[in-house]
């Protein structure tokens, strides 16, 4: 009987996860490796839960720790706040042979530089290294958001690939990480059962799939390949034994990949067992037994007395043949014979209060394939068998195609049959895409056979034939074949579609194309294709057609109408198959193609006939005929040639006004083969060259007034006929016409005067003149009683209807005055007077007076009417220009007398002139002489009126009489004078005083505006001696002359000694400094800019301005300015071209100092405007060239 393998020693229990469907690698054909790490706590699990509940569905597995617990940490991990990630790759599942990405951002806002970013797989392992044609690893940086996103693409995923992983990203002395789980789902089948012990080798070590990403085989589905078997080792006895350094060396050469669980799991396993009372070995961890094997368990007890019971999942076990019970001195011995299956579970035996448990693992005997499969051929469509033997009755076998397991199912084209140890795989209608290697998978064996599907030859037994058919026909296509498969048929290479009209029928082994009705594009090449035979058999189809004329672009009529001078090409739309030949004519004769200018075009779809310059000749009847194999046809088209009218005559002009003028014309003589539709009418200053036209809407009158035109300037007019076609050349132009218009009646027409034989008569110009002018006026007259005498305005305005040999010229020539004085009138009588203005059009409406006029003098009394500003004393200077007009009324022309002071006028010093209305009296230059009171008499008849005006002619006055000095005390001196002699003939208004020191005897003003005759001067100086003199001060100013002291003041001491006090002299001299610097300025092309800064310094600094460390010297295009130490730059609409670095410099004799800003000009300039701005062309290129290559995609 085989012993059982020994897995592990007793260990401290500990928590374990439900089991993950335990029985699936057994079923697989796998046992469990002899390394596997397994938890058996008999007292903490409850029934049938065992070692196996530590199995995981992927590569990774764990030692000694619960993958509960891994995934609590992995939440715990992730559930923490975020350092440095925005967003955290996720967990998630793929398909084998899909593609997968995990996406990591990191926030840049706070990070000098890119963080440094790793992926694990597991704990440990670096994907880095392993980037290749499944593994991808890409980073982007977004500038917007500022945001850096890492990428991991798994391409192509397999199981193996299946795990847990890390992503890791550190910035200086931060760190943050994340894990993440990827879950790779079978696409189809199941896996294929390998060995276990493959599953715990890496996957660098010699095999096909070495350098993937896989480093633990666990599950991996891959080719079988016998391997020899390797001694057992128990891994964790060389763990336990082995010195801590080299345990990493001992996982690597065994293939544990998780360093952190394998440590774990020995933590525990060296803690400190408690040592149990009652059992003083207990049973091994797990044991292993092959099916129908036998297996012993052994247990020993401290104390022989005591009770031992044994247990299957719980279940109490009693002695049968299959368990059978031992005692050995302190030894307990439980044998399990023939073990099956079933027996695979947890076993555990009491002794008083405690108990041990262990796990047992049946592994099944490998299956053999005892029957190999065969190489077959076949054809197509018929059944085929594939059949192999195995070494056990209904045993599972799996069947491959090209290494793909073939899964039957109702939709499943393949079948397997099993018969006993016969296991047969059955294809339906086998075809040529079944042909592959199929292969046969036991647990302890495999088989694998060639099966090749080929086609039965094919034979024609009705070929297709050519065709040729009339349009509408029906073409029937046919072919037959020896078998009975499908086809395709094309047309011309192209696949043909089934339609309404096109039918494929498909009926044994005969193939039709039928189609209904036959068009021209049904012509061409047909070809039909057995499926999966290089046989093709093909038919030429031909369509013919009689020829057809298509006239429905066309009138009614079949009329054309082209217009003189352009190029008609008439195209006719033709069809028939073949294309039929046409044959143009005219009268009979046949219009040959060629190069003539009326020929004939022919193309397939098409004839047109074309004229290349249109005339009035070619109007006529064209015949075009058309002949083909199938037919002929025959149509008739009227060309119609038509042109633009003949120009109309001259135009007559019948009236003018003053804007306005009426013309007519005579219509043209031929109108162009079309009805005249209306006419255009322009007019142009004769003068000019420039035409324009007066209507937008046609005319349809022969008769037409223009307006708007301007007064006095001489017109033409001209007139354009339009009929369908188009317009007609201009006619000839009129006649010159000037547009003129008599002014309006002359206005406010009044009396004047009226003596006893004369009436003076006055008016205004008329309001409205016009263009004409104004030539002169016509003054009429008529006497009261003549014939047909009436009034008829209510408003005051007489309108007299009077013949006109009634009406009496008052001026035998036109008078351009606006009075006039009618002569020879008797005494007594009464006349009605009217005007009127004549220019070159004629006279005016005429003015009338209202009333009728009595021609009798009327005497007016005098009436003087004083000014307002005279009726005041009228003040002049001396030297003065004196002009006062006093007007007066009165009639008949009244008499005037002037005195001065009651004595008669002296017309030698002042001139008087009079008027009918009004005296001036004129001095030229005025004296004080001329002073006084002036009366002024007016006398009419025996009617008088007087006034008087008094004028008042003034002068600086004379100086004060005397001045003197009445007291002298302290810092003060007392002055009195008496006032002038003079006054200058004005009141005096104050006086002026002035002092002087003796020794410089330079005089100063001490008090204006002094009114008084007595004054006291303070705060003289002590020690001085002064003098003082006095002006005069009227409304004219201050006396020419002033009046002196003849002494002198003398200021005493008083016997105190002034002393001097002593100061010294302060340097105010300082260097220049920059008070307020300049700054960096922005200007826009085009508006002004200035730069400012403040500047202090003594001496006072030069200031200098510089552009790029040149100085700015008289350039019209700055301005410099300076004040009070500000000092300010003014750089006129500057362009690119100013921008740059500006200094200002201050420089005395104490130093130097400089400050520089930098102007920056948005906007650019064109060379052009450049240059008008007088930059000099070799600094405008250089300015573009430096432009150019600062921003080259913007130029």
């Amino acid at each position: 009987m085989p012993e059982p393998t020994k897995k592990e020693e007793n260990e401290v229990p500990a928590p374990a996860p439900p089991p993950e469907e335990p029985s699936k690698e057994k079923e697989a054909g796998t046992t469990p490796a002899k390394d596997e790490e397994e938890v058996s706590p008999p007292s903490a699990l409850p029934p049938g839960l065992g070692s196996r509940a530590l199995e995981r569905k992927d590569s990774e597995w764990s030692i000694g720790e619960s993958p509960a617990g891994e995934e609590q940490d992995k939440q715990n991990a992730n559930s923490q706040v975020s350092v440095l990630f925005v967003e955290k790759p996720q967990g998630g599942t793929v398909k084998v042979g899909e593609n997968i990405t995990f996406t990591a951002k990191v926030k840049a806002e706070d990070l000098l530089r890119k963080p440094t970013v790793k992926w694990f797989k597991g704990k440990w392992m670096d994907l880095a290294s392993k980037a290749g044609k499944h593994l991808q690893l890409k980073e982007t940086f977004e500038r917007q958001t500022r945001i850096y996103t890492f990428e991991m693409q798994i391409i192509k995923a397999k199981e193996n690939y299946a795990g847990n992983y890390r992503c890791e990203v550190t910035y200086k002395d931060k760190f943050d990480t994340c894990s993440f789980d990827l879950e790779v789902h079978e696409s189809t089948g199941t896996t294929p059962s390998i060995d276990i012990r493959s599953a715990f080798k890496r996957s660098g070590e010699g095999q096909e799939d070495a350098g993937e990403l896989d480093f633990s085989g666990l599950l991996k589905r891959r080719e079988v390949k016998q391997q020899e078997e390797e001694p057992e080792v128990d891994v964790w006895e060389l763990l336990k034994n082995a010195n801590p350094s080299e345990y990493e060396k001992i996982a690597f050469q065994y293939g544990i990949t998780d360093l952190r669980g394998m440590l774990k799991r020995l933590k525990r396993m060296r803690r400190v067992e408690k040592k149990s009372a009652a059992f003083a070995k207990i049973l091994d961890p797990a044991y292993q037994v092959d099916k129908g094997g036998r297996v012993r368990f052994v247990v020993e007890l401290a104390d022989p007395k005591l009770e031992v019971k044994w247990f299957k999942n719980g279940q109490e076990i009693r002695p049968s043949t299959k368990y059978i019970f031992e005692h050995k001195g302190c030894q307990r011995i439980m044998f399990i014979n023939n073990c099956q299956m079933t027996d695979d579970s947890e076993y555990y035996v009491t002794a008083g209060d405690e108990k041990c448990s262990t796990e047992l693992f049946v592994r099944e005997p490998p299956i053999m394939v005892t029957k190999q499969l065969e190489d077959t051929n076949a054809y197509c469509g018929e059944r085929v068998e594939l059949e192999c033997e195995v070494s056990e009755d209904d045993a599972n076998v799996k069947w491959f195609k090209n290494g793909e397991e073939i899964i039957p199912g109702p939709k499943s084209r393949y079948r397997i049959k099993v018969e006993g140890k016969k296991h047969i795989l059955i294809i339906e209608g086998a075809t040529k895409a079944d042909s592959a290697e199929y292969s046969v998978m036991t647990t302890g064996g495999q088989s694998s056979a060639k099966l090749s599907v080929d086609l039965k030859p094919l034979k024609i037994l009705t070929p297709l034939t050519d065709q040729t058919v009339n349009l509408g026909k029906e073409i029937c296509l046919k072919c037959e074949i020896s078998e009975n498969i499908t086809g395709k048929w094309t047309k011309n290479g192209l696949p043909v579609q089934e339609s309404d009209r096109l039918k494929v029928v498909h009926k044994g082994r005969i193939h039709k194309l039928v189609i209904a009705s036959a068009l021209i594009e049904d012509e061409g090449d047909y070809v039909f294709a057995p499926d999966a035979y290089s046989i093709t058999l093909p038919a030429k189809v031909r369509v013919i057609d009689p020829p057809k004329i298509i006239l429905d672009g066309l009138d009614a009529d079949n009329t054309v109408t082209v217009i003189a001078g352009n190029k008609l090409r008439l195209e006719i739309p033709v069809s028939g198959e073949p294309p039929p030949k046409a044959i143009w004519s005219r009268a009979d004769k046949a219009i040959m193609e060629g190069s003539g200018r009326i020929r004939a075009e022919s193309y397939p779809d098409s004839s047109t006939l074309v004229i290349d310059v249109a005339e009035r000749d070619d109007s006529g009847v064209y015949h075009i005929h058309l002949k083909n194999e199938a037919g002929e046809a025959h149509a008739s088209i009227k060309i119609k040639v038509v042109d633009l009218p003949d120009p109309p005559v001259a135009p007559n002009v019948t009236e003018v006004g003053d804007d306005w003028c009426i013309m007519n014309w005579e219509p043209p003589a031929y109108d162009g083969g079309s009805p005249i539709l209306g006419y255009f009418i322009e007019r142009k200053k004769k003068q000019s060259s420039r035409w324009m036209r007066l209507n937008f809407d046609l005319c349809k009158e022969t008769t037409f007034e223009p307006k708007k035109m301007i007064e006095g300037v001489a017109y033409e007019v001209r007139i354009f006929a339009v009929n369908a076609i188009g317009i007609s050349k201009p006619s000839m132009p009129s006649k010159p016409f000037v547009p003129l218009a008599v002014t309006s009646p002359p206005t406010l027409l009044a009396v004047d005067s009226v003596t006893d034989t004369t009436v003076t008569m006055k008016w205004r110009p008329p309001d409205q003149i016009g263009a004409a002018g104004l030539d002169g006026y016509v003054l009429e007259y008529c006497f009261e009683g003549s014939t047909s005498a009436k009034q008829s305005d209510e408003n005051g305005e007489a309108a007299f209807d009077l013949p006109a040999e009634d009406w009496i010229v008052a001026n035998t020539e036109l008078i351009d005055k606006t009075k006039f004085t009618i002569t020879g009138l008797p005494t007594d009588s009464k006349i009605f007077v009217r005007v009127k203005a004549v220019n070159a059009a004629g006279a005016s409406e005429p003015k009338y007076y209202s009333q009728p006029i009595l021609v009798k003098e009327i005497i007016e009394p005098p009436k003087i009417r004083i000014p307002r500003h005279l009726k005041q004393t009228y003040i002049r200077r001396v030297g003065e220009a004196v002009n006062l007009v006093i007007p007066f009324q009165g009639k008949p022309r009244p008499e005037l007398t002037w005195k001065k002071d009651g004595a008669d006028i002296d017309k030698n010093q002042i001139n008087i002139r009079n008027s009918e209305t009004d005296t001036i009296i004129f001095i030229r230059k005025a004296e004080r002489s001329h002073s006084g009171k002036y009366d002024l008499q007016v006398k009419v008849d025996k009617f008088t009126d007087s006034a008087s005006i008094d004028i008042q002619i003034v002068d600086r006055p004379g100086p004060p009489q005397t001045v003197k000095i009445e007291d002298v005390w302290g810092e003060n001196v007392a002055l009195s004078w008496t006032p002038p002699k003079d006054d200058g003939n004005a009141a005096i208004t104050g006086y002026t005083i002035q002092k002087a020191d003796k020794k410089s005897m330079e005089w100063f003003t001490v008090i204006e505006h002094y009114h008084r005759t007595n004054a006291t001067i303070t705060e003289l100086v002590i020690g001085n001696e002064y003098y003082f003199r006095v002006f005069s001060e009227n409304m004219c100013g201050l006396s020419e002359d002033a009046t002196m002291t003849k002494e002198s003041a003398v200021i005493a001491k008083d016997g105190k000694i002034y002393k001097n006090p002593v100061y010294e002299d302060f340097d105010f001299s300082e260097a220049p400094m920059f008070t307020q610097p300049l700054v960096n300025t922005y200007a826009i092309a085009g508006y002004n800019a200035t730069l400012n800064c403040s500047v202090r310094g003594n001496p006072k600094p030069k200031i200098t301005w510089m552009k790029n460390k040149v100085a700015i010297v008289d350039d019209p295009r700055y301005r410099m300015f300076s004040n009070q130490g500000v000092c300010t730059l003014e750089i006129r609409k500057p362009s690119p071209y100013d921008g740059g670095t500006y200094c200002c410099k201050a420089v005395n004799d104490l130093g130097t100092v400089e400050i520089e800003c930098k102007l920056e000009v948005k906007g650019g300039l064109s060379f052009c405007r450049l240059l008008l701005q007088g930059v000099p062309p070799n600094i405008i290129d250089s300015y573009l060239r430096d432009l150019h290559s600062s921003n080259p995609e913007e130029y």
